[in-house]
């Protein structure tokens, strides 16, 4: 059970870390540009010290395209809480159908070939 969930847990931390990466610089947009690339830069590298784990340990129980499954629900579920949490952004009923689109294509990732 734990081949199942540590990569699961691994892909969480890791989109904390690149969610922080790629927007946590929107708070502070007077922010020279090049420090913020660098220090959006140092936290990636954090967060590919746990994706990379992720991916390597989920190959075994996992196929490619349900870890990429995995990883874009987790992506959408983390950025959710990030957006209210951090950037103070409300989430629309038109988010959240977008992102249960997204949800429903991971869902056929995992179904079994009969």
């Amino acid at each position: 059970m734990m081949d199942r969930l540590l990569p699961i847990g691994l892909l969480f931390v890791s989109n904390v870390f690149m969610t922080f990466a790629w927007y946590g610089h929107l708070k502070f947009k007077n922010a020279p540009l090049l420090l913020v690339i660098l220090t959006s830069w140092g936290i990636a590298l954090i967060e590919y010290c746990f994706a990379v784990p992720a991916n390597r340990l989920g190959s075994a129980v996992y196929s490619a395209a349900q870890l990429k499954g995995m990883q874009e629900v987790i992506t959408l579920t983390v950025f959710a809480a990030f957006s209210v949490l951090y950037l103070g952004q409300r989430i629309t009923m038109n988010h959240l159908i977008g992102f249960a689109l997204i949800a429903a294509g991971a869902f056929f990732l995992f179904r079994t070939h009969h």
